[in-house]
């Protein structure tokens, strides 16, 4: 899930909420969306690669 902040950056959440917390993880902050995908597209690769 990706979400714009105030600043104009946009960050990287997880799709599931976390547990300990109830929020959803930050996963990381990206100045422009499309860096913003291309790292979620990592994310999930390498959730299933291992």
């Amino acid at each position: 899930m990706i979400r714009k902040l105030k600043n104009g950056d946009y960050r990287l959440y997880s799709r599931k909420k976390d547990p300990k917390s109830g929020r959803r993880r930050n996963l990381g902050t990206f100045h422009t969306r499309e860096a913003a995908q291309k790292h979620e597209r990592a994310v999930q690769f390498f959730k299933r690669a291992g």
